[in-house]
């Protein structure tokens, strides 16, 4: 049921997205792109999944009694830890640069689903780099380089 209730919510929130980013246009066009694309994508992969969780069939085993056992709640140090690091990552973008923040926020994040710290370390890096690769190169957006800066020609 809980599912199903974020599934609404993700496909709620995708809508009202995507009906604020209709009206992002920049006043001087410097991106291919527009300022208006990464919501609108954003949006729509959040409806999807939102649409996914809502209509996908339900896992039901009438052979098996329905346990009386009570259920673990959330695991609300992950979900703080997942927290900090999103709002730790808009206060640094800037200065750290885009790569680098992202590096940063994907360590906690992956720790807090379980994850190993030299795997959570590689994953970030690998998102971190590859991220920027793609929308710095070949979708040609541009992105903080904070601090390596000169490592990219002073940028």
């Amino acid at each position: 049921m809980a599912d199903r209730l974020l599934g609404a919510v993700c496909v709620i929130v995708a809508a009202a997205m995507a009906w604020f980013a209709r009206s992002y246009t920049a006043e001087i066009s410097y991106e291919p792109v527009g300022p208006r694309a990464f919501p609108t994508l954003l949006a729509g992969l959040m409806g999807l999944a939102g649409l996914w969780l809502l209509l996908r069939p339900r896992r039901f085993t009438p052979a098996t009694p329905a346990s009386t056992e009570p259920q673990a709640p959330p695991n609300l140090k992950a979900v703080a830890l997942c927290a900090v690091a999103v709002l730790a990552y808009g206060a640094v973008f800037q200065a750290l640069g885009f790569w680098l923040a992202t590096a940063a926020m994907t360590v906690p994040v992956a720790l807090a689903f379980g994850g190993r710290w030299h795997k959570a370390l590689a994953g970030g890096l690998v998102m971190g780099l590859g991220l920027y690769f793609l929308f710095d190169k070949l979708l040609d957006v541009i992105l903080p380089t904070g601090v390596m800066a000169f490592l990219l020609g002073g940028r």
